[in-house]
């Protein structure tokens, strides 16, 4: 009874500095549920039972009753309960019986993470020591020691692995593990919300080389895929493994009552519209929790984030106190011991509260804490009740907070709690036909398995692909097959995580030289470009020099009170429109384009203010691809009708870009950096340059061409920031006014006068009247 005592007091004190402040916006309760459940079916092996209802499990919830009938009957199942609903039982009971049933049975569990392998395997030990029975388990990931795999590929009945083994370590070497692919039963794959975009586009690949594999070996194995809640689970489920598959989202389990609350931080220059610091409120809103012997969890978006509250949070309630060790933080870049040491002293209580960047957010068993803050709306509705559910016993009472930051979607969330406790309108996006990721991994395949001719990869006809790799020189068409004849290992050539594998190395060049991480292709001309301040681990370099050619930058420690950000200049010409739709007073279109970007300066931002106090200008190499995109046409007549001169109106249209680009992840489980931003003339095909770019380049662009040609029309371009398109773009195209209309009402609420972070960007940046313009712009078109 402590505990809810202390947890309501505090709740009360939040609550006394929200009507102070005017910065709660819901206090959402959430009710207990009771639970549903269903015996355990007669055909399960007894001693299995017997050794679930030792650990507890006395019944199985109906859902877990479901999923075990389902894949009975040979079907395919996505199971979409909450967090900590008990959806790993649907997995493990299933493939632990199978075993017990038939030794010569085997499985392979997928996680897109190292750490929650490793947890799921403690899970799994905990349960296998309590069978007589010997039930080998493994997990086979980059740290698995080379003397240990051989054993594993001969003895392991479930072998735990991640995507980016199965790709590069498994598949290629089927030969090996004979004895798994001609026995295999079951795939699991758990968080399957986690593959979208790039990774789940290249998942699906992978998966359609491991069914080329089973086949060959003559198993015909079923699909368990677990998901967080989101719109389209069965679509996504059904594009990733192309296979008929059922859905389960009878949630059976207990739920403990919870109290959610959406706090804003207070506007603290109201014609600016500036907010307090969403990491001091969140700061403050833990220490409330903390201070009252509460076991909080703060999420935070950034490394860099989780250090500075850590710090801060440390100094509130260690230094009071004076025991060290009470807060700790959570991320990757920590040693596995030290966050297996995390992970436990939780569980057991011993640690009160934990700063965490995402890698808490997923299933590792931490138990069940008392209170989640998140600093900083996560992006996705998916991964805000993730992470919230990691407070929250079966029984019992629990709380949530959500601290928004100043950015359009945060703003548009807090402000519209119905919208986000209603309905989950985002969907998870892959496009596993995206020509590079696909061509990459017939590559693959062809290595694994020669091609017959006719045969299909997936659903896909690839004929026209192998020709263009004869002509490469990487395959052979003999006697009606294609082999694989190049010395080149394919595999190692594809990243999971990116559409490119082409990565930048960062050296070190402080002391004595040396590889400190890795960037991506396509974020290292906006990270690591001359004079930028590179951020890793929450230590500062700064970048001497880039080396293009080789794949290099290199940089020197430093410590100074600002970041970087790079102002990059983009092209778009249109190539093909797929489709398009007139809505009464605007148009909307989504098709193929060409996207030339090139860094040509950046902006010096200071830490905690957020003030512009530097800039420079750069030239680096143009970066160009093909891609897709939704564009808007807003009508010239509309616009040159518009009561404002020529130079408002173009800020008024940067300003409706500003938020168009922060809005519409709300609809997709996309981040910001996934869709990129353009204006461009639907007349002319000319882009407008952005208005931070230097003087000079705007008069080598003749921006002032644009400003009185009253057939100037513009187009409003959204692209997928990845060559060929992952599917953003259709989605987008499909939501017609909806998208439009959010933003409006994101500007309609905000505060400010001029502009600010929170709807067309801060007014120094967006210009006069960019506020005023593109609310008017979004009027006209709506109406």
């Amino acid at each position: 009874m402590k505990r809810e005592e202390n947890l309501f007091k505090s709740l009360e004190i939040l609550k006394e500095i929200g009507v102070k402040n005017n910065s709660i916006r819901a206090i959402k309760h959430l009710p207990s549920q009771e639970g549903l459940y269903e015996d355990y079916p007669p055909e399960i092996h007894p001693t299995l039972i017997k050794c679930l209802k030792e650990k507890g499990f006395l019944k199985l919830y109906t859902h877990q009753h479901l999923s075990w009938k389902l894949l009975n009957e040979g079907k395919n199942i996505v199971v979409v309960t909450p967090t900590a609903s008990g959806k790993t039982l649907c997995y493990n009971l299933p493939v632990l019986d199978a075993i017990l049933q038939n030794p010569t049975t085997r499985a392979i569990y997928l996680f897109p993470t190292k750490a929650l392998s490793q947890d799921q395997r403690a899970e799994l030990d905990e349960t296998i020591s309590l069978l007589p029975e010997e039930i080998r388990i493994f997990t086979y990931d980059g740290d698995t020691p080379q003397d240990a795999r051989k054993a594993i590929r001969a003895r392991g009945h479930i072998i735990l692995t991640n995507p980016d083994m199965l790709h590069t370590g498994i598949l290629p070497h089927h030969t090996k593990w004979i004895k798994l692919f001609e026995n295999l039963k079951y795939i699991v794959i758990d968080e399957l919300h986690n593959y979208r975009g790039i990774f789940g586009s290249h998942l699906a690949n992978v998966l359609r080389r491991l069914k080329r594999i089973t086949k060959f070996y003559g198993s015909r194995p079923q699909f368990i895929l677990c998901t967080a809640t989101i719109a389209n689970p069965l679509e996504i489920a059904e594009k990733m493994t192309e296979e008929p598959v059922s859905l389960i989202d009878n949630n059976g389990a207990p739920q403990g009552e919870k109290y959610f609350i959406f706090y804003n931080p207070p506007v603290v220059n109201r014609f600016l519209g500036i907010r307090r610091s969403y990491v001091n409120e969140s700061r403050r809103v833990a220490s409330i929790f903390l201070k009252n012997s509460l076991q909080t969890i703060v999420f935070a978006q950034s490394r860099l984030i989780t250090e500075i509250l850590l710090t801060y949070l440390k100094e509130d309630i260690e230094k009071r106190i004076e025991d060290k060790g009470l807060i700790r933080g959570y991320r990757g870049g920590y040693l596995p011991l030290k966050r297996r040491e995390i992970e436990k002293y939780l569980r057991e209580g011993k640690i009160r509260g934990v700063v965490s960047t995402n890698a808490l957010e997923l299933g590792i068993d931490i138990g069940s804490l008392d209170v989640a803050v998140l600093a900083g709306y996560p992006g996705t509705i998916s991964s805000t009740w993730q992470r919230a559910g990691r407070a929250g016993r079966k029984t019992g009472k629990s709380a949530a907070v959500l601290v928004a930051s100043s950015s359009p979607l945060d703003q548009f969330i807090i402000n519209h709690p119905d919208y986000f406790f209603s309905k989950n309108p985002e969907k998870a996006l892959i496009n596993p036909d995206n020509l590079s990721i696909l061509v990459s991994h017939i590559e693959c395949a062809t290595f694994e398995l020669p091609f017959s001719d006719g045969e299909k990869f997936g659903r896909v006809e690839i004929s026209e692909i192998l020709k263009f790799l004869e002509e490469e020189n990487l395959v052979h068409h003999s006697k009606d097959k294609w082999f694989w004849t190049s010395d080149v290992y394919p595999a190692d050539g594809v990243n999971l995580r990116s559409i490119s594998s082409d990565n930048f190395v960062v050296v070190d060049t402080s002391e004595k030289p040396k590889a400190i991480a890795e960037v991506d292709f396509s974020s290292a001309l906006t990270t690591l470009h001359p004079k930028a301040i590179y951020i890793c681990e929450g230590e500062q370099y700064y970048v001497e020099k880039l080396d293009y050619n080789q794949r290099k930058a290199y940089v020197k420690n430093t410590d100074v009170d600002y970041f970087t950000d790079a102002i990059d200049y983009t092209k778009i010409k249109i190539l093909d429109v797929f489709d398009k739709k007139t809505l009464e007073k605007c148009a909307i279109s989504h098709g193929e384009v060409h996207v030339a970007t090139q860094v040509v300066g950046f902006k010096k931002i200071k830490f905690y203010t957020m003030e512009n106090v530097g800039a420079g200008d750069l030239s680096l190499p143009q970066n160009e691809m093909h891609t897709t995109a939704y564009w808007l046409t807003i009508p010239s007549d509309i616009f040159h009708a518009l009561p404002f001169s020529s130079e408002q109106k173009i800020n008024g249209l940067f300003g409706l870009a500003y938020i168009l680009h922060h809005v519409s992840p709300i609809f997709m489980m996309c981040d910001l950096h996934d869709i990129g931003i353009s204006i461009g003339d639907n007349f002319t095909g000319r882009s407008i340059p952005p208005r931070d770019i230097s003087y000079k380049i705007q008069q080598e662009e003749d921006r002032a061409f644009l400003l009185d040609d009253m057939e100037f029309e513009p187009n409003i371009f959204i692209y997928d920031n990845y060559p060929g398109g992952i599917g953003l773009s259709p989605s987008l195209f499909d939501l017609e006014k909806k998208l439009l209309r959010q933003c409006m009402e994101t500007i309609k609420v905000c505060l400010c006068k001029e502009g600010c972070p929170s709807c067309v960007g801060p007014s120094k940046e967006s210009g006069k009247q960019a506020k005023q313009v593109a609310l008017e712009i979004l009027k006209k078109i709506t109406s």
